[in-house]
C-alpha cells in the first residue's frame, strides 16, 4: 500500500493505481487475481503492462483449483472468489474479454464481461426505508481480507480515508472512498459527510480533472452497508452532464428527475427533504456541482433483464451491459423506458 496521497494530478494517481495492482498480483488468493484481471480488463494500458504476469498466475491458479478439486479438497478463500475464477477457467484466460463501449444517441454502453461474475450482495435485495442499521457479521470494509485491496489509506482533509480498489470496476480509476472506516457508519450520507465529500471534490478537482465522487443510498444499488463513496476519473463528462439536457440548460428532459445543486447548503437541504420522505437517491459529486437523482427502491419495481438494476452510473446514463449481444442491439428507447421505471 501507498503511503503519499496519489491525488496530486493524474499521472501519480495511475502510477499508484497500476504499481497497487502490480503488488496485489503476487498475493496468492484467487480475490486478489480477480480484482487485478477485472481492473486490467477495463483500461487498455494496465492490461498491457500485467497480461505476462496474468496469464502466469491464472495458469497456476488454474492448476491449484484443478488439483485441490480433483482430491476432493476444499478451494482456499471466500466461496464469492471461488465460483467467480472457476467461470474465469471455464472461459479461459484468452476467452475473457476486455471492456468496450459504444453510444447510443445521448447514452453510454459498456460490455463489461467480468463485472457480469459480480456477487449481488445486498444489491438484489427488496429493502424498506432509507437506512439499516450497521451490521459487523455482514459484508463490510472491516474484514481483514479486505485490507490487501486497499490503495492508500491516511488523512485526507480532516478525515481519516481509505482508498479501495473497486473489484470489479465500470469506470476509469475507480476506486471506493471510505471515510473514517472504523466509526461503522451504515449507508447513510449526513450532513457532515455531504459537506466533507463536496469539499473534497472542488479540492482534488484541481489536480484530477475529470474526477468525480459517487454516491448511491440504501435501496439504490448501493451493494454494501458500511459509508462509501464511489471514486473516479473520466475523460468525458457522463451522458448526465451534456449540454443538451433541460437541468443543463438545454431543451432535451431527462427521463428521470434530476435535481443540480451549485451549492453545498442547497443541496444538502433537498437530501434531507429526500431522508424525511424515506425516499432512495443516487448523487453525482462533481467540482462545485452535484447530480441528485430519486428514484423508486430496488425490489419496489421489475427490471429489464439485460441490466442487474440502475445504480449511480446507469442513472448519468451509463449503461453496463453484461452479454455481447444486449452491448450490440440496446438502444435508446429502451433504456429512457427503464429509466422511466424509477420515476417516483
Amino acid at each position: 500500500m501507498i503511503t503519499a496521497p496519489p491525488f496530486n494530478s493524474l499521472e501519480v494517481l495511475k502510477q499508484a493505481f497500476t504499481s497497487g495492482l502490480q503488488r496485489l498480483l503476487s498475493n496468492p488468493g484467487l480475490g486478489s487475481y480477480i480484482l487485478v484481471h477485472a481492473n486490467a480488463c477495463f483500461d487498455a494500458d494496465i492490461y498491457q503492462i500485467l497480461k505476462r504476469n496474468l496469464a502466469h498466475r491464472f495458469d497456476n491458479l488454474s492448476a491449484y483449483c484443478r488439483e485441490a478439486l480433483s482430491e476432493g479438497r476444499e478451494l482456499a478463500g471466500a466461496e464469492d472468489d471461488q465460483l467467480v475464477f472457476l467461470k474465469l477457467m471455464a472461459i479461459g484466460f484468452e476467452g475473457i474479454q476486455a471492456t468496450e463501449f459504444r453510444e447510443s444517441g445521448e447514452w453510454e454502453l459498456q460490455f463489461n464481461h467480468v463485472r457480469a461474475f459480480r456477487p449481488s450482495r445486498m444489491s438484489r435485495q427488496p429493502v424498506q426505508g432509507i437506512s439499516r442499521p450497521f451490521d459487523p457479521n455482514g459484508f463490510n470494509f472491516n474484514k481483514p481480507y479486505i485490507r490487501k485491496e486497499v490503495l492508500w489509506a491516511g488523512e485526507l482533509r480532516g478525515n481519516e480515508v481509505e482508498l479501495l480498489y473497486n473489484k470489479f470496476p465500470f469506470a476509469p480509476l475507480h476506486g471506493l472512498l471510505v471515510p473514517d472506516r472504523r466509526a461503522r457508519h451504515p449507508q447513510l450520507l449526513s450532513a457532515g459527510y455531504h459537506d466533507y465529500v463536496w469539499s473534497l471534490a472542488e479540492e482534488l478537482g484541481s489536480g484530477l480533472p475529470g474526477l468525480g465522487i459517487a454516491y448511491n443510498s440504501y435501496g439504490a444499488y448501493a451493494s454494501v452497508n458500511h459509508l462509501h463513496f464511489q471514486f473516479y476519473v473520466r475523460s468525458s463528462p457522463l451522458p448526465i452532464e451534456r449540454a443538451c439536457w433541460h437541468h443543463n440548460g438545454g431543451r432535451l428532459h431527462y427521463p428521470l428527475s434530476c435535481e443540480v445543486f451549485s451549492s453545498a447548503a442547497a443541496a444538502w437541504a433537498h437530501i434531507r427533504t429526500l431522508h424525511e420522505h424515506k425516499t432512495s437517491y443516487n448523487l453525482i459529486f462533481r467540482p462545485g456541482r452535484l447530480y441528485c437523482l430519486s428514484r423508486k427502491r430496488q425490489g419496489h419495481y421489475q427490471h429489464a433483464p439485460w441490466t442487474n438494476g440502475f445504480a449511480w452510473y446507469e442513472l448519468a446514463g451509463g449503461i453496463t451491459t453484461f452479454s455481447r449481444s444486449d452491448f450490440e442491439t440496446l438502444d435508446g428507447m429502451a433504456i429512457e423506458q427503464e429509466m422511466g421505471k424509477l420515476r417516483v
